[in-house]
């Protein structure tokens, strides 16, 4: 049997180097594979090039590793919600990759299944197809990095000629994604909104390595309930369903607001 567990976190991510590549699933911070962060922080791997949608906030997700100054590149479709980010970036210490969410989302499926580039609508028109995007600024307000001029073509779609922009397929030498519950032949199946990236990310490493919260035994998992099969997978760590998940921001509706405010009978 291909049984692919590890026995920790620690374990599962000891042979990521520095100056790696990685894939990291979540959105905003549900999802996000902490207890795999964690280990990779302890650990002290640095140079990290990272694809993930957003960077966490600053104490939490790869706002942890961005802290640390362990983060070389981002490539991502947001970076709100991250001080430590705004000044790294801005003070020259970080490359970003700004790239619209569905194309990263496209980006990372296409390196899973083999697609070396796609056309897309996206962008056209904008910075994203005829670059100057600020890649890496100089530390004095100039650009030292700019994105490049993307190809532009012309398509036939629906009857319509339309233009359409080049985008590269994403691979990287290593996936880190969270799961609800997975079996010991990495077959994964992923909690509501914290699927999210998780299965693009998955699929986009050349090592996927997933933390789940719950590990069963092949055949307890139900075919049709699979959102990401096991050939994907390659080390399956189990964290535990107590594993802290934090919310990235509290809101109460207007009427709850005004009624902690206002005490009753006043």
């Amino acid at each position: 049997m291909i049984d692919k567990t590890w026995g920790s976190a620690a374990e599962a991510v000891a042979d990521i180097p520095d100056g790696a590549s990685l894939a990291v699933g979540g959105f905003g911070l549900s999802g996000n594979p902490i207890a795999l962060i964690e280990a990779l922080l302890a650990q002290g791997t640095t140079d990290l090039s990272i694809v993930s949608n957003n960077c966490g906030v600053d104490d939490w997700g790869l706002g942890i590793l961005l802290n640390a100054k362990r983060i070389r590149k981002m490539t991502s479709s947001y970076v709100g919600e991250n001080k430590e980010f705004e000044r790294q970036f801005l003070s020259g210490e970080l490359e970003l990759e700004l790239t619209p969410q569905g194309t990263l989302a496209e980006k990372l499926r296409a390196g899973g299944s083999g697609i070396a580039a796609f056309y897309t609508q996206t962008g056209v028109g904008t910075q994203v197809a005829e670059g100057g995007l600020p890649r890496r600024y100089d530390g004095a307000g100039g650009i030292a990095v700019a994105s490049p001029v993307k190809d532009v073509r012309t398509f036939e779609l629906s009857g319509a000629p339309r233009e359409y922009v080049l985008e590269e397929a994403i691979a990287t030498d290593f996936a880190l994604v969270h799961a609800l519950r997975g079996d010991r032949h990495g077959n994964l199946v992923f909690n509501k909104s914290a699927r999210n990236f998780n299965p693009l990310a998955a699929m986009a490493g050349r090592v996927c390595i997933a933390q789940v919260e719950e590990l069963v035994e092949p055949g307890e998992l139900d075919p049709d309930a699979v959102h990401l099969p096991g050939i994907y997978v390659h080390r399956i760590v189990e964290v535990g369903t107590g594993i802290e998940k934090r919310i990235e921001r509290r809101t109460v509706s207007v009427e709850q607001a005004a009624s902690r405010e206002m005490p009753e009978g006043a």
